[in-house]
This record gives structure tokens, sequence and C-alpha cells, in this order.
């Protein structure tokens, strides 16, 4: 895999980190029913650091899960070896505005396989997406409600999303997929 050019650095994913943070806000007009969900891997952090800047902006703690969708995946026994994470929602979802993280759009199916596991969670009033970067070539009739950066890509490369609390450094970067 060979990196073609940085998208994003540090600074630029922080950035967008608080724009998206402040379209959430006004979107839903304070935060006072939401709760974050982050899909397993780097949906997590990316859900954390949302959350800890609406916590900065308007001073109040937001809830935030892990959840892990390999089991809701409709590509198990194809080519996708599964690995198994962990599902932390330790708050009732019920009625609540959820706000689903994940790092890349893709075909949808990601996306598609978290909606199923959180309906199995219970009911929730909404939910809406927040993905870092969205780069087409969906399967699914899936969109984001707030997306960092829109980056159309060939079939044949790869974005790749690395973050501090996973790799050790934030940054997007494209990448040939050979």
């Amino acid at each position: 895999m060979r990196e073609k050019a940085l998208i994003l650095g540090a600074q630029d994913i922080e950035r967008v980190l608080k724009r998206i943070s402040h379209e959430i806000l006004e979107r839903n007009k304070g935060c006072g029913n939401l709760v974050f969900i982050g899909i397993q891997k780097r949906g997590i952090p990316l859900a954390a650091r949302i959350a800890e800047n609406i916590k900065n902006f308007e001073q109040s703690q937001i809830p935030v899960g892990k959840l892990d969708i390999t089991f809701y995946r409709d590509d198990i026994g194809k080519s996708i070896k599964p690995e198994v994470n962990i599902t932390d929602i330790p708050f009732d979802i019920k009625d609540k505005d959820i706000i689903l993280v994940d790092d890349v759009l893709f075909t949808g199916r990601t996306i598609r396989a978290a909606m199923d596991a959180i309906i199995d969670l219970g009911r929730p009033r909404s939910v809406q997406l927040v993905v870092l970067i969205d780069r087409g070539h969906r399967e699914l009739p899936i969109r984001a409600d707030y997306v960092g950066k829109n980056i159309p890509t060939s079939i044949n490369e790869l974005i790749e999303v690395r973050l501090k609390e996973t790799d050790s450094i934030d940054k997007v970067t494209i990448c040939d997929n050979k």
C-alpha cells in the first residue's frame, strides 16, 4: 500500500471535529438528549473527542458508548476475517438522539450493520451519523448527517485514518490499494 497524499493532519482533524461539534449542537438545539456511540475501532476515539468538545462548549457531559458490529456484518465468511471487539453502551438508548460516529463512510454496509445492532439494544428517538471522511461508492442508501471531509476516491484507493488513541498519530491519507 503506497501513500499517495496527506488529506488531513492533526490540526485539520481537530478543526474538523470542532466544526462537527458545533453543527451537532446547532442542529439538535443543544445536547440535552444526545448520546454518542462510536463504531469499533476508530469511531470510538472520534466520538469521545466530539463529546469532549461539546463538554467544553456547553459544560455538559454526554455519554459515549462503544459498538462492535462484527456479528451484524453481511460479509462474515467471505474474505473478511472477523475481529471481535467489545460493545459497551452503559446507558439506555430508548428515546435518545444517538450520534453514531465512524471514521470512513464507504459502501454504507458498516452503518447498516451498526443500525441493526443499535435497534437490537432499544428504540432511539433518532440516529444521526458523523463520519470523518466520506469517500463515496455507496452500495446502500445511507448518507452522513455530518461529514468532516468528502474525498471522492477510485475503487482502487484506500483512505487510511490514523488517530493518536489507536495509532499514536493523527492523520488521514489516501493510498493505492496495491
